[in-house]
């Protein structure tokens, strides 16, 4: 397993113990689909851990095989504690990601686990697009962008395949449903984060 915290303001950061361990309860979450055991998974955390997991965080899973993204599914503004979110989000990741067929029981020895757990995000604020490439830091922040109903966002790990900050705001221009030069108008609603992500080995 590796680790990364990229955030100078993390928080609570999540030891490495404990970043084990909601990586087991991601996979735990997946296998209870396929062989249907209703365990309570929260079981699993030890009383010395419960406050740090209790914590309501932003968290995203994502779901990597041979070296590509199988799914990736979270959430900025949680519900419910990052332990339980993580739990969600890892059957969401696998079965209800849009963007892939629903993850299959042979399938599911190839998966690596990844959970990025969020800083609280922080307005940006900037004038105009050239201003905004300017206050961004790649690989360290990520972004949300926000435009009447229309909203995306990427985690700073996205960084690794798109280096360049202006064709990483037109592709998030773009997921959002956006033009790819929306971000050059100053009218977007930008915010950013940091993680500190764990992943299997």
């Amino acid at each position: 397993m590796s680790f990364l915290t990229g955030a100078e303001n993390m928080e609570k950061n999540i030891t490495e113990h404990d970043g084990r361990l909601l990586l087991k309860l991601a996979r735990k979450s997946i296998v209870q689909e396929f062989d249907k055991n209703k365990d309570d998974l929260l079981s699993m955390i030890p009383d010395t851990s419960r406050d740090i997991l209790n914590q309501n965080r932003g968290v995203f899973v994502s779901l990597h095989q041979y070296g590509g993204l199988r799914g990736c599914i979270g959430i900025l503004e949680p519900l419910k504690p990052l332990c339980e979110e993580v739990i969600d989000h890892a059957k969401l990741a696998a079965f209800h990601d849009t963007r892939f067929k629903p993850l299959s029981h042979e399938e599911l020895k190839d998966i690596k686990i990844e959970v990025s757990i969020l800083t609280c995000q922080e307005k940006l604020e900037y004038k105009e697009g050239m201003d905004l490439i300017g206050k961004i830091r790649p690989d360290m922040d990520g972004v949300i962008i926000r435009k009447n109903s229309r909203s995306a966002t990427f985690l700073p790990q996205v960084w690794k395949q798109l280096k360049n900050p202006e064709h990483f705001l037109q592709q998030l221009c773009m997921k959002a449903g956006l033009l790819p030069d929306d971000w050059k108008t100053g009218d977007l609603i930008v915010s950013t984060y940091q993680v500190q992500f764990f992943e299997e080995d």
